[in-house]
């Protein structure tokens, strides 16, 4: 089962992974946004996400998550995360895509208020932590439970890409 975060009015899986379908399988979708005609209705600003933990095998979120919080809003940043990994089964993949943190676009769009990058997603793995006291690398495994391995991150088609996989 796969969840397309923000659908809007565009169903297509823009990013494959390898070992991955190249088709939707039980495809759900979220938007906040009514008219698009979502499965479900949810800002994603809001945490619990309205789904049982362990669903999806897939989340994928396309030029979304940076519409989501604000920078410097560790809070939000972690919770959200935590909420898409629990609703990962174990070794589910998270696929997203967003401005590079470079582009016109990133800070551009009057409704991006995040700016995602590879340097922010080595927070959500546990493993990148024995770099605290070493590195300026802050500490928030106080507050940051949920655990991701990076895939892959880079840039393609004008879009920041990354895949995680939720470690469980």
């Amino acid at each position: 089962m796969e969840l397309l975060l923000g659908a809007g009015n565009n169903r297509d899986k823009k990013v494959v992974v390898k070992d991955t379908p190249a088709e939707w399988c039980e495809l759900v979708t979220l938007d906040w946004d009514q008219t698009t005609n979502p499965h479900v209705t949810h800002d994603l600003n809001i945490v619990p996400y309205p789904f049982d933990s362990d669903t999806f095998d897939e989340i994928h979120a396309y030029e979304v998550l940076e519409h989501c919080g604000a920078q410097g809003d560790w809070r939000l940043f972690f919770n959200q995360f935590s909420e898409l990994w629990r609703i990962l089964k174990p070794g589910g993949i998270l696929v997203a895509t967003c401005p590079p943190w470079d582009s016109i676009w990133a800070w551009g769009d009057p409704g991006h208020t995040r700016v995602i990058s590879e340097a922010s997603l080595v927070f959500l793995s546990q493993k990148n932590y024995e770099q605290t006291g070493r590195t300026s690398m802050t500490d928030y495994r106080h507050f940051y439970k949920a655990d991701f391995d990076l895939l892959m991150a880079g840039e393609r088609e004008g879009s920041f890409v990354f895949v995680l996989k939720a470690i469980k």
